[in-house]
């Protein structure tokens, strides 16, 4: 992203050195269309990582609440046997 950001800086730098000393409309057009490409690139990128990183809290507060899940049935499984319920949260 930071590639990406750079990138966006040097067109904005491109583009001001075009309005000051008019390079021309081709100039002007090829601006425009990479400012567009990259900045949709950029939107694209941010989505996919938000994506991703909502995905990693999903899978993390699964694999707590698994965790959770088997220890509560253990627990229940050693009171059912007659285990003292301070050995069970040990």
């Amino acid at each position: 992203m930071l590639l990406w950001s750079s990138v966006l800086l040097g067109l904005g730098i491109l583009a001001t050195l075009d309005s000051v000393f008019n390079y021309g409309n081709l100039f002007r057009t090829i601006n425009s269309v990479m400012f567009l490409l990259v900045s949709l690139g950029l939107l694209v990128r941010t989505k996919t990582l938000r994506k991703r990183a909502y995905k990693e809290k999903l899978e993390r507060n699964n694999d707590n609440l698994r965790e959770r899940m088997m220890e509560m049935r253990n627990s229940v499984e050693a009171i059912r046997k007659g285990e003292p319920i301070d050995e069970v949260f040990r």
